[in-house]
């Protein structure tokens, strides 16, 4: 497999021959108005350009949008992904959501779905901790598996806890995607995972490579990558726990 880093959780995942977008977040740099109630309300989002072109981005047999939130499915998604490609959704409601912007291809998630013979296992999130789960909503992971390859856990915007340590438990994946700014509200805490959810996911899986994404591209991130590098450091577990550039990639 190949896991590449396009820009906050928009990530390119080759596996088993097929290739899929996840979360594709595709507006140029400072197209969408900053999340309120947050940090840097003076710059605009992504706060980033994209590290490739749009063409190679979107080259792919797949989609998979984990939820429905600007920063991961936007408007110039919609816009550029061609209307029948294969769209892989958590829930119904983000499905009839994804038919209304005309994509005619839309499949519901489950614990056994099946693509070009690659297992796609939804898995639980959540997307905070108390109160401001109401607020964030419904989000999903996904589990990739193939005779072929290593078994993926894409986590998806989740905080540490209990279901995510037994996604590790069940499936074993051998290299874990976390989603990783620690992005936040100036109430509600942790809105995805900061360092010590990432430090007790490599506690769980000790044994797997993590990789983390969503970090430095919109406004309400805390954790930047330099903070997190140097607590990996501090960890002893920079060998286990990547934390890319944007436009980096890794092979398995």
């Amino acid at each position: 497999m190949k896991v590449s880093q396009i820009r906050n959780a928009t990530l390119i995942i080759e596996y088993a021959g097929k290739k899929f977008l996840v979360d594709p977040f595709l507006g140029k740099k400072g197209a969408y108005i900053p999340f309120p109630n947050s940090l840097r309300q003076d710059q605009f989002n992504p706060l980033v350009s994209l590290p490739i072109s749009i063409e190679n981005i979107i080259n792919v047999d797949a989609v998979i949008v984990t939820h429905l939130h600007l920063d991961h499915f936007d408007d110039a998604a919609k816009e550029v992904l061609s209307k029948d490609i294969k769209m892989f959704v958590q829930n119904e409601e983000d499905a009839a959501e994804t038919r209304n912007a005309g994509f005619q291809n839309v499949e519901v998630l489950q614990e056994d779905t099946s693509f070009e013979g690659i297992q796609l296992i939804k898995t639980k999130g959540q997307h905070g901790r108390g109160e401001i789960i109401k607020l964030a909503g419904l989000v999903c992971g996904i589990v990739f598996k193939h005779y072929n390859e290593k078994t993926l856990y894409v986590a998806g915007d989740t905080v540490w806890y209990d279901a995510v340590q037994e996604v590790i438990e069940i499936h074993k994946p051998e290299v874990i995607a976390v989603n990783g700014g620690d992005n936040q509200f100036l109430q509600g805490g942790s809105l995805i995972m900061g360092k010590d959810d990432i430090y007790e996911v490599y506690k769980s899986a000790p044994s797997a490579t993590i990789i983390v994404s969503h970090m430095e591209a919109v406004n309400h991130w805390t954790l930047s990558r330099k903070e997190l590098k140097s607590y990996i450091q501090e960890k002893g577990i920079l060998s286990n726990v990547f934390v890319p550039d944007d436009g980096e990639s890794y092979t398995f």
